[in-house]
């Protein structure tokens, strides 16, 4: 049997195992996953452990303190400086950035490349932002004033990355104009407070197809009221459950069809209601 487990600390309830081993029963596969409680100063010592697996994921405070013991580093990973995923690859541990995958998957029907507004401009959505200009996005930063001197940084670093790219920041409470897609990578409207909407009705109904990466809620205030309006959604547990699907395909190179997925999505969306509601 093959071994595959989660690293992080706090770990709390994670959906994690629930969704690899659906994936692995899809395909067919005879493997468990594990989760492994593991505050940073101990990571050096589950090293071996970690070797001894096919593959494991890392979540927070992991993604840039496993590097030092990998063997190499994909492209994604390079980019962002982070990994969330890893594969034993004859003894050598080569780390991944799924998080992209699972975001362009999630957004693969929306138009990407069209004028963009993403709200915030933290870890999530930095990575949201850079695959959004890397797609010929016209971009647009939503933020807080609190956040402008972080939003000025990481302007100067994305248009190192893409000397061509169309980005600009501005304070989401003074916007008033269309965009053709809606990304939210803030924490607005997550449980345990729900009611809250990263944006106004008025600018919302401005605007075209809406992601927002919170899964819990399955639907915010947010997807709710952009559904009500009659647009295109898509929630956070896509892009939960599609960059799972990536890691999969690079750790045993399994595939699954779109129909497949698309019901793992659904059938988690409703596991984390019956745990949350």
């Amino acid at each position: 049997m093959e071994h595959y487990t989660l690293i992080g600390h706090p770990l709390g309830h994670s959906m994690s195992p629930w969704i690899h081993e659906r994936l692995f029963a899809l395909a067919g596969r005879e493997a468990d996953y594990t989760l492994t409680d593991l505050v940073a100063e101990d990571l050096t010592l589950q090293i071996d452990d970690l070797r001894a697996m096919q593959g494991f994921n890392i979540t927070i405070p992991h993604k840039m303190e496993i590097i030092p013991f990998l063997d190499d580093m994909a492209e994604s990973a390079q980019r962002y400086q982070s990994v969330n995923c890893v594969v034993n690859r004859r003894g050598n541990l080569i780390g991944y950035n799924t998080d992209c995958d699972g975001f362009l998957r999630s957004v693969e029907s929306f138009p990407l490349d069209g004028k963009v507004l993403l709200l915030g401009c933290g870890g999530v959505g930095r990575m949201m932002a850079t695959e959004a200009v890397l797609h010929g996005a016209d971009l647009t930063i939503g933020i807080l004033e609190r956040h402008i001197p972080m939003a000025k940084t990481f302007l100067e670093e994305l248009r190192e990355l893409v000397p061509e790219a169309s980005v600009r920041y501005a304070l989401t409470a003074e916007l008033n104009e269309p965009f053709d897609l809606v990304l939210n990578s803030t924490p607005v409207g997550m449980y345990p407070k729900v009611d809250a909407m990263p944006l106004t009705e008025s600018l919302l109904q401005q605007c075209g197809a809406v992601f927002d990466a919170i899964y819990n809620p399955t639907e915010t205030k947010l997807i709710q009221t952009a559904k009500a309006m009659g647009k295109p959604v898509c929630g956070g547990a896509a892009m939960l459950v599609w960059q799972a699907v990536k890691a999969h395909e690079i750790w045993n190179e399994d595939t699954y069809s779109n129909e497949q997925i698309q019901a793992l999505i659904a059938e988690m969306e409703a596991e984390i209601q019956r745990l949350f509601s």
